[in-house]
């Protein structure tokens, strides 16, 4: 499943810390070519997967349930539950980490011609959990025969109005970035051709801490070129989820 560079925590552990602009670790060939294969087969289509909650800030589908979609999608699940796995991203960053096993907001992305996300930091705080600290994000992408011409980069910054960090979205290829309050990342809005999507299999990773110890965030949107109603409904985005998750409950485990 995994190839080599789960045996080389140590030793990655130097690269993903200095990397700029925050500790992240690219790892191509991040599967046996055999599993990325099968595992592409078995992504479902757009029309299987939910509209993501992302509202006017993104264009793309999600399905968190990993393990139910065939058996190479759930070896791919029981991989990353493994405590091989916990090991390799516990020595990348130095604490005791561990992947949600329900991938709430993770699993399956998708998106289409047109689809887009704009920059944000994530959440923080795991939607059912509040002593779970968010810490990594876990991206593998399943990208075929990927043209430059398509973009989806996904460009990684410290503020806003940083100079990005371009990271193309290349088949078999693994990304595991840190994610706080000043890891802003998205990819612009893209043109693709009938049957192109862009696809990536996200998982996030926790720490725990204490109770009460972290104030709690929803994601913080950073759109670029957005009109005036957008930009206000990105300032007002926080409070407005919370308002509503105190009334309705989260939705962010719903994508199933």
């Amino acid at each position: 499943m995994f190839n080599e560079w789960i045996d080389r925590g140590e030793e990655l552990a130097a690269q993903f810390r200095s990397a700029e602009p925050f500790p992240h670790l690219i790892i191509d060939n991040f599967l046996d070519v055999e599993t990325a294969e099968k595992l592409l087969a078995e992504f479902p289509s757009p029309e299987a997967m939910p509209k993501s909650r992302d509202y006017v800030f993104g264009d793309k589908h999600e399905l968190s349930s990993v393990a139910e979609q065939g058996p190479t999608s759930k070896a791919f699940y029981d991989a990353l539950m493994s405590d091989q796995f916990k090991q390799f991203i516990s020595t990348l960053t130095g604490k005791d980490l561990f992947v949600d096993p329900a991938f709430h907001g993770g699993g399956f992305h998708q998106s289409g011609d047109g689809g887009f996300l704009d920059t944000h930091v994530d959440f923080n705080m795991h939607p059912l959990h509040s002593n779970w600290l968010r810490t990594l994000n876990v991206l593998f992408y399943v990208n075929k025969d990927w043209k430059p011409e398509y973009d989806g980069r996904l460009l990684v910054k410290t503020s806003p109005d940083g100079d990005p960090v371009a990271i193309e979205p290349l088949f078999n290829r693994g990304l595991i970035m840190v994610t706080d309050d000043r890891t802003y990342h998205g990819f612009k809005k893209m043109s693709l051709p009938p049957g192109v999507t862009r696809k990536s299999i996200a998982t996030y990773a926790y720490e725990l801490v204490p109770e009460g110890s972290t104030v709690a965030r929803t994601t913080g949107w950073s759109p670029e070129a957005a009109g005036p109603l957008k930009r206000m409904f990105a300032r007002h985005y926080d409070t407005a989820v919370k308002v509503k998750t105190k009334i309705f409950g989260s939705a962010t485990a719903q994508n199933r």
